[in-house]
């Protein structure tokens, strides 16, 4: 599999931040040696994923869609996206393996998993109400 390291971090205060940038690109480094994956590119974005729209991993995406990639590494879920739409494209292209696995530090999410269980854990998830 060719790994994107993708690390974000929102624009919001530094002390709301799990890991800072090159902390996340420092501990994903470790992690693909230590499996020996083929990381291929890392992409570094500091931009808020409440809305679709990140040039970053916008570009990230194309990469996959693309074929030039087929795997993603980040630190969390939460890293990728916190909103439905990026959510989405995410579950379709892990869904129909175009993503072939996307990692974080603790987990897997591989193509024959159930979505559902991805969807659960994205944040943007707990922020909708139910009428």
């Amino acid at each position: 599999m060719k790994y994107i390291i993708y690390c974000r971090k929102s624009t919001e205060s530094e002390d709301r931040q799990v890991l800072s940038l090159d902390s996340q690109v420092h501990e994903l480094l470790d992690i693909a040696k230590n499996q020996d994956l083929e990381v291929i590119k890392t992409m570094k974005e500091s931009m808020s994923a409440k809305a679709p729209g990140r040039p970053i991993f916008n570009d990230m995406m194309k990469m996959i869609v693309s074929g030039k990639a087929d795997a993603i590494l980040c630190w969390k879920i939460d890293r990728l996206t916190r909103n439905p739409v990026d959510g989405g494209q995410l579950q379709w292209l892990l869904q129909t393996g175009k993503i072939k696995c996307i990692k974080t530090f603790e987990k897997n999410y591989l193509p024959n998993d159930n979505v559902l269980l991805m969807s659960i854990e994205q944040p943007w998830l707990t922020s909708i109400s139910v009428i």
